[in-house]
């Protein structure tokens, strides 16, 4: 044992290069929706990509959907932790520009795989699918080929679908519904709500649920049957292909205003379009990577439904009556 005070003094010198060392290791905090942080999404994947390359702790928080997030960020404020929100989409952005909680990124998208041109200072997109309802060739015989036959028809299946003030799927069935009924989407709501099963509160579980067969049909995604093709060797689940088109969600980034950690949240945006990131999206994230070609998607993807012709409400649109309709759900469904 060494007592004497040179000892003492290396030791003191060991602890501080250790705090040292801790406090040079910066930590970037992102976040995003739950099943982005599971076992089987891309977080762990993602995470550990980009911790090889930043020298930094990159903190995944899982919260439950795209309003979530952005309806938490704007309780924290100027408070918030989040370097970071990843998993808004364009139903969200117009609300989350206007909130001034989001700083530019000053990143050009190269290489995009979006259907469109991208133009945003704010956000920057990462993935992009069409919300569809999925079921099981061996449950349903004959699915609706069309939203207004889903809706109307009233023997038709039993659904689960998710909440549009906690969900980006349920938010994006409320703007899909408005897109196809317009001033009619209360009575389509009407007719359509005996039907609904379970109204979730995010998508997990109303998946969850359907995996069980509490419900003919899911509101989930066109490519929500690639996981069960590729991960599960399960051909049984399809997505059913709508006459009128299926409603577009395309999911974005944002950098907090009032991060820390800028310059390493810009790294990580960069990093998010690079090909390490784009690459894992498919087969975890099942969607459609924004800035990776489509001859690099798995094979099973070409088995996929034709989403088109793609829909979608302009979004400041959606942020000026998003409260309106919201409350016009509310009121249907309450009866």
């Amino acid at each position: 044992m060494c007592l004497n005070l040179r000892c003492f003094g290396a030791g003191l010198l060991l602890l501080a290069m250790s705090f040292a060392v801790q406090a040079a290791t910066p930590t970037l905090v992102v976040y995003t929706y739950d099943s982005f942080t599971s076992e089987w999404g891309p977080g762990p994947q993602v995470k550990a990509a980009f911790e090889t390359r930043c020298n930094c702790t990159l903190d995944l928080v899982g919260l439950e959907d795209g309003v979530s997030m952005l309806n938490r960020l704007k309780l924290e404020g100027n408070n918030t932790r989040a370097d970071l929100l990843l998993g808004l989409d364009t139903s969200l952005t117009a609300e989350a520009g206007a909130s001034g909680l989001f700083d530019t990124h000053g990143i050009v998208l190269e290489n995009s795989s979006l259907p469109d041109p991208w133009q945003d200072d704010l956000f920057l997109p990462y993935d992009y699918g069409y919300f569809a309802f999925v079921y099981n060739r061996e449950r349903l015989i004959n699915p609706p080929t069309s939203l207004r036959q889903l809706v109307e028809d009233e023997q038709g299946p039993s659904i689960l679908v998710q909440d549009p003030r906690t969900s980006t799927p349920g938010l994006g069935l409320l703007l899909w519904i408005k897109k196809i009924y317009g001033d009619e989407a209360d009575k389509a709501w009407a007719r359509l709500s005996p039907r609904i099963v379970t109204v979730s509160k995010g998508w997990s579980e109303a998946y969850g649920l359907f995996l069980k067969g509490e419900a003919d049909m899911v509101l989930s995604y066109t490519t929500s049957p690639a996981y069960h093709i590729i991960a599960e060797k399960d051909s049984r689940f399809s997505a059913a292909r709508f006459s009128e088109g299926h409603y577009q969600q395309i999911e974005v980034a944002g950098l907090v205003q009032g991060s820390q950690q800028k310059k390493l949240a810009r790294e990580f945006l960069k990093f998010m379009l690079s090909e390490d990131f784009q690459t894992i999206i498919p087969t975890t994230n099942w969607m459609y990577p924004a800035a990776l070609a489509s001859e690099r998607l798995p094979a099973e993807f070409r088995q996929l439904i034709d989403p088109s012709p793609a829909l979608l409400l302009d979004d400041k649109r959606v942020a000026s009556k998003r409260k309106a309709w919201v409350d016009e759900w509310l009121e249907v469904m309450s009866r």
